[in-house]
């Protein structure tokens, strides 16, 4: 057993037994409520504005954050979610059972606190203690940061751990507090946003018969009343557009999709979507709408449309570039994938760029692996690849002029995919043949191709009109504005292996 780890479980045990202590007293170290009136960081502004005296109490409930006795006279400080206040705790004031039960007081531990503002001569306004309560006790100490010369040095660092035991990373690291209030900040800016441009938020089925919508490999349940198989939802897709089909003609959803797939920086198996689809609208019109809907949030949220991303400067402001999907894969590549017409020519071209395309069985599956590779951690700058070809777009409408191409975009931003969004495929004939190509990619061993859904494709005969259909990752569009660079910090609780 290391030295760190004996006096932690030493610590452990002092605080056990300062819990049987305090129930031999008499004394519930964990009482069923307690009611605050306030926050830290309200009372320190409206002191500043208003002074108040001992006639005004105030009653607190947090974390003890740090604690300095001095015989009969304590300071401490008190942490909640807004801040840190100060307090001062006298044997005078508290008396002799409730000064020597805050002595006791551990870092970490949940109290409740009242008394009155008062300001100390160095100018911090204080609480000044007339009660004190013990709510939780911290019997795991805490990690201590610690700051020295402006740097934080945090204790807590273990990147794995921090993800394991989110809420001590939460309690002891505020930028990660904060980059969570961001995201949920970020959420309901979106929601205010589509409500405004007249969608309505709809939920659709997270256990589906099939799974459709994406190019994924599914996760695989079993509902044992029905005896069946059920795929956890890829993507919301084809029921959202079901919705259209029945009239609802602006719909979105903010869902949870799950993908077996590898985990990266960018990908965690379970994870956030934004997906809308408009009525009468077309890949054109999801373009004007994604730059509106991001530039809305960015100002929203950052007060600017410049914001700083790893050494970068991004500029969100519109118009945001636009370029054909072959044509960038040649700028960075000087691969023209157009005029590639064989499989294996195509994996010869990226080979001599030394891109591993051994797996990929056809020529676009290739131009797929070098984009990624070789174009993607390009594109720093906000951009729509637009003119995606066919194969990779069973959902999307042939470009009339090119029918060899959709009507699909992606906008890039650092160096990642943001989105995805089409003028949406309402010819069932279409669109039946498209899913029986998918089927003999299945058939052939790709486990990402899409599965043939018959119901969707009665759908479409019922008729559909014209539509456009929009997916943004909510996780990778926190990254951006919250400046992390791992979609893991953007979850609360990442899939982990085992401990």
């Amino acid at each position: 057993m290391s030295q760190e780890l004996k006096e932690t479980n030493e610590l452990i045990e002092q605080r056990i037994h300062k819990i049987r202590d305090l129930k031999d007293k008499g004394i519930d170290p964990y009482p069923i409520r307690f009611f605050p009136d306030s926050y830290a960081a309200n009372l320190i502004e409206a002191y500043s504005q208003k002074p108040t005296g001992p006639e005004t109490k105030f009653i607190l409930g947090g974390r003890l954050h740090s604690k300095r006795v001095m015989g009969k006279a304590s300071f401490a400080h008190l942490k909640d979610k807004s801040g840190v206040i100060q307090l001062y705790a006298t044997r005078d004031d508290l008396g002799e059972d409730s000064y020597s039960l805050f002595k006791t007081l551990d870092l970490g531990d949940i109290i409740g606190v009242e008394g009155y503002l008062f300001q100390t001569q160095k100018g911090e306004t204080t609480l000044h203690l007339t009660a004190v309560t013990l709510l939780a006790k911290c019997i795991r100490p805490l990690p201590v940061v610690k700051e020295k010369d402006g740097v934080i040095y945090d204790a807590f660092a273990d990147v794995e751990q921090r993800y394991r035991m989110r809420y001590v990373d939460l309690v002891v690291n505020d930028h990660v507090r904060d980059t969570f209030v961001t995201r949920s900040k970020i959420v309901s800016e979106i929601r205010s946003f589509l409500t405004s441009e007249g969608f309505l938020e709809v939920e659709t089925p997270m256990m589906q018969p099939i799974a459709g919508g994406a190019a994924a490999k599914p996760f695989h349940t079993h509902h044992n009343a029905l005896d069946m198989q059920l795929f956890l939802r890829i993507a919301p897709e084809l029921y959202l557009k079901r919705l259209i089909v029945g009239g609802l003609d602006r719909v979105f959803e903010l869902n949870r999709n799950f993908r077996n797939e590898g985990i990266s920086t960018k990908h965690n198996p379970e994870f956030t979507m934004l997906e809308l689809y408009m009525a009468f609208g077309d890949m054109e019109k999801m373009l004007v709408l994604t730059e509106k809907l991001i530039t809305y949030v960015t100002q929203k949220i950052c007060g600017t449309l410049k914001i700083p991303y790893g050494k970068d400067m991004v500029d969100l402001s519109a118009p945001w570039k636009r370029v054909k999907y072959v044509d960038i894969i040649k700028e960075y590549t000087g691969i023209d994938f157009s005029l590639v017409k064989s499989v294996e020519d195509a994996k010869a071209k990226a080979s001599e760029i030394k891109v591993e395309v051994s797996n990929c069985g056809t020529i676009w599956k290739v131009a797929d692996e070098v984009f990624s590779e070789k174009v993607e951690p390009n594109l720093i700058q906000p951009v729509f690849v637009t003119d995606y070809p066919k194969e990779l777009s069973p959902l999307a409408k042939s470009n009339p002029n090119n029918p060899n191409y959709v009507e699909r975009f992606e906008p890039y931003i650092v160096g990642r995919e943001i989105g995805n969004a089409f003028s949406e495929l309402n010819d069932p004939f279409d669109q039946k043949e498209r899913f029986e190509e998918q089927v003999k990619q299945r058939e052939a061993g790709d486990e990402e191709a899409f599965m043939m859904d018959e119901d969707y494709i009665r759908a479409l005969e019922y008729g559909m009109p014209p539509t456009g259909g929009l997916g943004i990752g909510i996780d990778r569009l926190v990254m951006l504005l919250t400046n992390s660079h791992s979609i893991r910090d953007t979850i609360l609780f990442p899939l982990m292996r085992p401990e």
